[in-house]
């Protein structure tokens, strides 16, 4: 594969926030055309709810500390990772290596480059879940690997499982794959593995020797009466286990660009070597801010909660008014993955029409599987009020192009 082929592989066409804010008809948007206020579903809104009490001082605190937090160790400061080590273990259920098995990267997007980075050359096989984030697609492309396909069948699993076909998972590993990549809750659907899925994903790896990295990014935004289960505490080796998380999305400090990797003592020192040449760390000051990650203020994070889950009531409401549209109530997380009915124009220029007509900004189904084309995909981590009435165009836009 030619540098331009990977490259153009990438794409960046429908990263969050990207078409909105880069396109000349960004002005479009703002204007009167359109009727009420524009929302951007491809990222969450972190003025609607805005970051954990105190952030900023913790960054402050940073900047004041001059050199000694500006230029830490590769991996991050070691005061701060002792620090997070026991909250992680505490959290996930399984001990946590401040010193060779974590490593703080600049957000939970670097903690994944580095993980596959680390893990996976070219031709090596590797079993992706579809759909999945999008990232994990275009990272496997990137270093050239090769993508064996398990499918999530998210709309046919009843709500005690998320639907992973797990004899597709082992016909991957038998075929050849050593690495698992997967998101937990699931991104885009929403949906949470069972603990018998999770039981059988670590009893599968450790059967054929294969690595797992698991993206848990959302997984303390969980909604009521929905159990999780960490794959680092279930029966499965330690050393092929690395967990992804941070503070970005439910603690809405995306600006501050941190993420953890926890696990692997290998896969960690790999992981390591790499971000001393690609970054040399993660933001020095930045680092400091999670000083306040999983001790936020009594109450703090149930209300976040019980906030998104009232978003996410309405707007699943919703959705069974479009005749032939269907959503799977999301257990976790932000997001919302409807499926939508035929329409007469194609899923890309739908989106682009509702981006123009009703000032709606959303993440095609395209972008997580060849298979969910007819699907899109919604954070909402919005304005309340400003969300239903974007879904309520989306409704009429519907209305406008079904087939």
């Amino acid at each position: 594969m030619s540098i331009a082929e990977k490259f153009s592989r990438l794409g960046t066409d429908n990263a969050p926030g990207q078409e909105v804010r880069q396109s000349a008809e960004a002005d479009f948007l703002l204007g009167e055309a359109v009727t009420g206020r524009p929302v951007d579903f491809s990222h969450g809104d972190v003025d609607a709810h805005g970051p954990t009490p105190g952030a900023f001082a913790l960054f402050s605190d940073g900047v004041a500390q001059g050199g000694r937090q500006a230029y830490t160790e590769y991996r991050g400061s070691m005061d701060i990772r002792a620090l997070l080590a026991p909250r992680l273990a505490a959290f996930t259920g399984s001990p946590v290596d401040a010193e060779n098995g974590l490593i703080i990267t600049p957000g939970t997007q670097g903690a994944l480059f580095l993980a596959v980075a680390a893990t996976v050359s070219r031709g090596d096989k590797v079993a992706i879940v579809q759909p999945d984030y999008f990232a994990n697609r275009k990272l496997v492309e990137f270093f050239e690997g090769e993508m064996l396909p398990v499918r999530l069948s998210y709309e046919d699993a009843d709500e005690s499982r998320a639907g992973l076909d797990l004899d597709q998972l082992e016909d991957a590993f038998r075929a050849g794959a050593r690495v698992f990549l997967f998101s937990n809750p699931n991104n885009p659907a929403g949906v949470v593995y069972s603990a018998a899925e999770i039981a059988q994903i670590a009893a599968l790896a450790g059967k054929y020797g294969a690595t797992v990295i698991v993206d848990q990014l959302y997984s303390r935004l969980t909604y009521a009466g929905v159990g999780y289960t960490h794959l680092r505490a279930a029966a499965v080796d330690a050393e092929n286990v690395v967990t992804i998380m941070g503070p970005s999305k439910t603690e809405s400090l995306s600006g501050y660009r941190l993420g953890v990797a926890f696990g692997s003592t290998a896969i960690i020192a790999r992981m390591e070597r790499l971000q001393a040449i690609v970054s040399l760390r993660a933001a020095g000051y930045s680092q400091a801010v999670l000083r306040g990650w999983f001790d936020e203020p009594s109450g703090w994070m149930e209300d976040r909660i019980k906030a998104h889950q009232a978003i996410r009531d309405d707007l699943v409401g919703l959705f069974p008014q479009i005749k032939g549209c269907s959503a799977r109530l999301p257990q976790a997380g932000s997001y919302l993955f409807p499926r939508l009915p035929q329409l007469g124009i194609t899923p890309d220029r739908f989106v682009k029409a509702l981006r123009l007509q009703a000032g709606v900004i959303i993440t095609p189904g395209t972008e997580f599987s060849p298979h969910t084309a007819g699907s899109v995909r919604l954070n909402f981590s919005q304005d309340h009020v400003a969300a239903v009435a974007a879904v309520q165009r989306l409704a009429a836009l519907v209305e406008r192009y079904r087939a």
